[in-house]
């Protein structure tokens, strides 16, 4: 019974310390909505986006997921494609990119730390990301062609 309790308690605890990281992160971004600063950081990541054929609008949950991770991002993500703010082959496309290279400063770190060298892993994890994502985007054209991938 001790374990089920601990386990339960892990659990819960993790819960509490992501949406200390994940509420404070939306209201951020519902306060650069109302001052407009999305749309200026969204400007300054468009040559990426360009890049993979995104919406600009997609450039910030990018960077986002890059900073803070999947866990972390995900609320913003959530939140924008509830909205409809991103297309589903953005969507598509994000996922591909985050899921090779996500959380960069902090996975980065780690391995750091174990010895590993941070600029192989950190350019292992772009490039690797950024070519499986542009293959894709060279591939999913349309919106109807995303149900092939996703």
């Amino acid at each position: 019974m001790d374990t089920v309790i601990n386990i339960l308690t892990g659990a819960l605890m993790s819960v509490v310390n992501m949406a200390k990281i994940v509420i404070p992160v939306m209201v951020a971004l519902e306060v650069a909505k109302k001052f407009n600063i999305l749309d200026k950081l969204s400007r300054g990541l468009k040559p990426i986006t360009d890049f993979f054929g995104m919406e600009r609008k997609s450039g910030l949950l990018l960077m986002i997921g890059l900073v803070f991770g999947l866990a972390y991002g995900a609320g913003a993500i959530i939140q924008y494609v509830e909205e409809g703010e991103v297309n589903k082959r953005d969507l598509v496309l994000l996922m591909a990119f985050l899921s090779l290279c996500h959380a960069v400063p902090e996975d980065t770190l780690l391995f750091v730390e174990a010895g590993g060298k941070g600029a192989v892993i950190l350019g292992s994890r772009i490039f690797a990301a950024s070519l499986v994502t542009y293959v894709m985007s060279k591939k999913i054209k349309t919106e109807e062609q995303v149900a092939q991938w996703a």
